[in-house]
């Protein structure tokens, strides 16, 4: 709700981050840790709610659109966790009645029975980290599944009614623009109505960074798999509306993710999310404790930021370009 005279705040999504995984992969530069010894599931959905409440009253008059719950792997956390998060989200926060809720899975971490309990907890959108359909691929990504883990778990998902997005990237060492574009159609014989194609990059601080993987495509091979991929989208019937963002039909479009790139409202919880909120004085963007075990101990307290800075108007106008520029569109003037 806004006050007589003043205008309307941004959309408001809310990020939850999940910083575990089985393995960590030697791409990922995420705030992403390795697990070991038990999983502190308890512990942290006690802090994500504490971190909820110490931030209701920034949020609390905000109508929430969209909860994207990302990692790390927030499939390692039980339906049940789920569940009790999204309803201290409702209770704390304005969440509408159709948000779109999406939960990222990965397959190795769930079966098809889990699934359908994410769903009754309350997912409505499914974003699965498939990679590749290549097992020799997978190896070489580190990853913890194989190609028919990666075919179940997107099978598995389309049957729960939910929508469903996967992740592919392509550009691997090795890799033809034929083989790409294969993997592609595949995706789309499953059903799924929304693709994430990215090239592999080798982000600093990652062991790929400083040992690239032997094979890795030129620039130009490099793009033309991308165009063969963008290709092989267009004719399964998918639509490009952001740089890496195919969907089967606008509403299959990802409304967490446009908020973003759209230069909506987005509060962060969980370890090292960030934050970027609109009020009275600007925009502030904010980010968590990185560390998991830094995050749970900040929860008695509810000091669970880490850093914070206003944003003046030169970064303001170099962000909403570099978001706006990923969408097909682009913006108005």
């Amino acid at each position: 709700m806004s006050m007589p005279g003043r205008p309307s705040p941004p959309p408001l999504g809310i990020y939850v981050h999940f910083p575990w995984c089985v393995r960590r992969c030697p791409y990922c530069d995420f705030n992403a840790h390795q697990l070991t010894g038990q999983l502190p599931e308890a512990d942290y959905a006690q802090a994500l709610r504490a971190d909820l409440e110490a931030s209701a009253a920034r949020v609390w008059e905000r109508s929430v659109a969209s909860v994207y719950l990302g990692g790390g792997t927030p499939s390692l956390f039980s339906p049940q966790s789920v569940e009790r998060l999204l309803s201290d989200i409702r209770m704390l926060c304005s969440l509408q009645p159709d948000a779109e809720i999406t939960m990222e899975v990965n397959p190795g971490t769930e079966s098809g029975a889990r699934l359908d309990d994410y769903v009754k907890a309350g997912v409505n959108r499914f974003s699965i980290g498939v990679q590749s359909l290549s097992d020799q691929h997978l190896r070489l990504l580190g990853r913890i599944h194989d190609a028919a883990a990666a075919t179940t778990t997107v099978t598995a998902a389309c049957a729960t009614g939910a929508r469903v997005n996967c992740d592919l990237m392509v550009a691997l060492p090795g890799q033809s623009p034929v083989a790409a574009a294969d993997q592609v159609a595949e995706l789309a014989e499953f059903g799924c109505e929304h693709l994430s194609i990215y090239r592999l990059t080798l982000e600093p601080g990652t062991p790929f960074y400083r040992n690239p993987p032997a094979g890795m495509p030129d620039e130009d091979s490099a793009a033309d798999i991308l165009d063969c991929a963008a290709a092989a989208a267009a004719a399964a019937g998918y639509q490009r509306y952001e740089v890496s963002a195919y969907a089967a039909g606008s509403s299959a479009r990802s409304r967490h993710n446009l908020n973003y790139w759209l230069f909506g409202d987005y509060l962060g919880i969980g370890a090292g999310a960030h934050s970027k909120l609109t009020d009275g004085r600007g925009v502030l963007r904010s980010m968590r404790h990185k560390s998991p075990r830094r995050y749970l101990a900040a929860a008695p307290s509810g000091e669970f930021v880490a850093s914070s800075q206003r944003i003046n108007c030169a970064q303001l106008a170099f962000e909403f370009m570099f978001n706006a520029l990923r969408l097909k569109e682009g913006f108005a003037v």
